[in-house]
């Protein structure tokens, strides 16, 4: 796992600015990040030609730039160089693929409003183009790890996530889990008994479990968390037991073990990015 040196923090001057600067600071601190950087877009071409003749005398750059380091200062606690980034780019997910290459960017954090007003719709073009992990932060979320769930389905695809949950359990005392969500044949339940099913899929599981953990060379504790459910709703589950089992983290890998293009999310992982998830999600990109 490549160390996390350099974050991309995106601010579009909305209440949760803070909660990303805040979770961008304890973040960047547990992981002995190098430099944050913050960056805005300002969108132009949402002014109207009246507000653009009123502000043609004001620097506007300057005035955003000034307001971001504000809401910086009061809550970037970190003692971690950081920089501001102000820019006027047509299309957002654009520039950030830029900033992510020019200044070789490990983790982009965006915030997750819960898709209001189409919010999810620029992250998700952004998460298909980047080359780095990505990070999707909740409103109002408490910033403390002290459990981190590792979502695999034991494809080649998920092996990289426990690369990153190894490298964040050294950095801290962090309680790691790798939970999968498996389907019963509920198909067959007219003809079977689901009493004798769930033993059997239990110990098959756990072999799938074994051989897996032995090929990723895990090199922290892991503990396993089975989670008994139909595969259409897998995302439904794990969100539900994330919440119940108190977790601080998701992590997930950006492709399923059925992903052939480098643009196409795993299905489970856009059915998580769309839910509205109140704890982060971190997807472990393949760079």
């Amino acid at each position: 796992m490549k160390p996390i040196k350099n974050v991309l923090v995106g601010l579009d001057l909305s209440s949760i600015d803070q909660q990303l600067i805040r979770y961008s600071s304890f973040f960047s601190e547990m992981v002995s990040v190098e430099k944050v950087y913050f960056v805005h877009n300002i969108k132009r071409y949402e002014i109207s030609e009246i507000l653009e003749k009123e502000i043609k005398d004001i620097d506007i750059e300057e005035l955003i730039s000034e307001e971001i380091k504000e809401n910086i200062q009061e809550n970037f606690k970190a003692d971690i160089e950081w920089e501001v980034l102000i820019s006027d780019d047509p299309y957002t997910e654009s520039l950030i693929s830029y900033i992510v290459n020019k200044y070789k960017i490990n983790l982009l954090i965006l915030g997750n409003k819960n898709n209001k007003n189409g919010s999810g719709i620029l992250a998700f073009k952004v998460l298909r183009t980047i080359r780095c992990q990505f990070l999707w932060i909740p409103e109002n979320y408490e910033t403390k790890m002290e459990k981190i769930w590792v979502g695999t389905d034991f494809s080649n695809a998920s092996k990289k996530c426990f690369a990153f949950s190894s490298y964040l359990e050294d950095k801290d005392s962090i309680k790691v889990e790798a939970v999968h969500v498996y389907s019963l044949p509920f198909h067959f339940s007219p003809y079977l008994n689901n009493s004798k099913i769930q033993p059997k899929m239990d110990s098959y599981v756990d072999k799938k479990f074994d051989n897996f953990l032995k090929k990723v060379d895990y090199s922290g504790k892991v503990q396993r968390f089975k989670v008994a459910g139909r595969e259409a709703n897998v995302a439904k589950k794990l969100k539900e037991e994330a919440y119940k089992n108190d977790v601080d983290l998701l992590i997930v890998a950006d492709k399923g073990s059925n992903t052939f293009s480098n643009l196409t999310l795993g299905s489970v992982t856009e059915d998580l990015f769309y839910r509205d998830l109140k704890i982060p999600l971190l997807i472990v990109k393949s760079v």
